[in-house]
């Protein structure tokens, strides 16, 4: 085969890591890639905003499959485009993609089926509208933005003025665009959150590594959401009977309603999950695979990852499986100074042949560009640091020993991925720079 992948983040590089090691895979590309992905897959120039163009590349290199990473051209109906032109493309279609583009889309979904979701206080076109809701709410209070905003338009809160700013960002400063033109207000879900993640024909599916991410900046779940600073995945993290009713009462009835409305979903899909008191409820949908979250399934993935996807995108997973390895597998992202809100970039990277050479650990590279050996930060997420161990100890070990041989001026990564309940002690301060 012959393979396509879009994207330019860390996600996209495991993926391409992941799929030069299918025997069935002859030729990788990557849209438009990054500097790390270069070293494994031939990368050309895209603008993911492009689906034309994307289409257009897909025609003009004849891939026997694309795959998208990222979820904006997902949004915005890349599928639809490349199923116009009869190109083999996995991914969801835009109405299908309204599941991860639109909280209000998917939070009406949710409700219409059925399936397990916090309580939403209201939906709001009107700034003025969603201000005075606040005296009636309780807390802590989610805020929303409708749309997409790079997993930055989500704030959870017990203040009262916090949310209000926060409304007052999307609303009346515009700082999201369109996507905070709508905003939903719902209850704060108490509990661990888990990330479960299918991978669907339309009709069957198979399911991957459970995962748990770090969307908080700094150590202890400080500071502001971001697009994700860490995540893990280990043998034990999910009991069989929770994953047995996050699948009676949560997977199969989304994929029933997504059937029952005409949609043929083909992709992965995504589950943000709160595991309450009263059960595993909904946080939030996403049309792909997550990021960090990739690293860490990928990692551990003990199936051909080239052949699944193949045959998911042929409507064709009937009798497949999907195994992990016994053990653990970690990703610590390193991030730009001043990530999530103003990441400085065109910082040279230090250290990454001996990062790599620590056994066990390879580096995932996301935010960086090449020039000849060296290599530069372009962007807020940097690198992901992954590692695999016979237990979970073991992987952050291995995996905070090669982010520790890194420097970056001023850039920073959690000291506590894989244990968020306390910081985990890293090789330096954290700082690496």
């Amino acid at each position: 085969m012959k393979i396509l992948v879009i994207g330019s983040g860390g996600r996209e590089h495991a993926m391409v890591w992941k799929l030069k090691r299918s025997v069935a895979v002859e030729k990788v590309w990557c849209a438009p890639g990054n500097g790390g992905i270069s070293r494994d897959a031939e990368c050309l120039p895209l603008d993911l905003s492009d689906l034309k163009a994307a289409a257009d590349l897909a025609s003009k290199l004849a891939p026997d499959l694309t795959i998208v990473g990222p979820e904006l051209p997902l949004a915005h109906g890349i599928a639809d485009e490349f199923a116009k032109r009869g190109l083999a493309l996995l991914g969801p279609s835009r109405k299908a993609a309204q599941l991860e583009g639109s909280k209000v889309f998917a939070k009406r979904f949710m409700e219409r089926f059925g399936i397990p979701t916090a309580t939403a206080y209201g939906i709001y076109d009107s700034p003025i509208d969603a201000y005075t809701s606040l005296c009636s709410v309780d807390w802590p209070l989610v805020v929303k933005a409708d749309g997409l905003c790079a997993g930055k338009g989500v704030l959870v809160t017990t203040s009262p003025d916090e949310a209000a700013a926060f409304i007052d960002r999307l609303m009346e400063k515009g700082e999201f665009g369109e996507a905070g033109k709508h905003v939903l207000l719902e209850e704060g879900l108490e509990g661990r959150e888990l990330s479960y993640i299918i991978l669907t024909d339309g009709r069957n599916f198979v399911s991957l590594a459970p995962t748990r991410d770090h969307k908080r900046a700094f150590d202890n779940n400080q500071g502001p959401n971001t697009g994700g600073m860490g995540a893990f995945s280990s043998a034990d993290i999910l009991p069989l009977e929770l994953e047995k009713k996050i699948l009676e009462t949560i997977v199969l009835p989304t994929l029933a309603g997504l059937q029952k409305e005409g949609i043929n979903y083909r992709g992965f899909l995504y589950f943000g999950l709160m595991l309450t008191s009263d059960g595993p409820k909904v946080l939030e949908y996403n049309c792909r695979l997550g990021d960090p979250e990739t690293q860490a399934i990928l990692l551990r993935a003990d199936f051909d990852f080239a052949d699944a996807c193949y045959h998911a995108a042929g409507g064709n997973l009937d009798g497949f499986e999907a195994n992990s390895s016994d053990g653990a597998g970690v990703c610590v992202v390193i991030a730009s100074e001043g990530y999530p809100e103003k990441p400085i970039v065109g910082k040279e990277i230090f250290g990454l042949e001996a990062a790599a050479s620590v056994p066990g650990a390879i580096v995932f590279h996301a935010g960086t560009r090449r020039e000849g050996e060296k290599y530069y930060t372009t962007g807020g997420r940097i690198l992901g640091v992954g590692a695999t161990g016979a237990d979970l100890t073991t992987a952050c070990k291995i995996a905070y020993e090669a982010a520790g041989k890194i420097r970056i001026d001023g850039a920073h990564y959690r000291t506590d991925i894989g244990n968020p309940q306390g910081a985990r002690k890293a090789a330096t301060d954290g700082s690496t720079g």
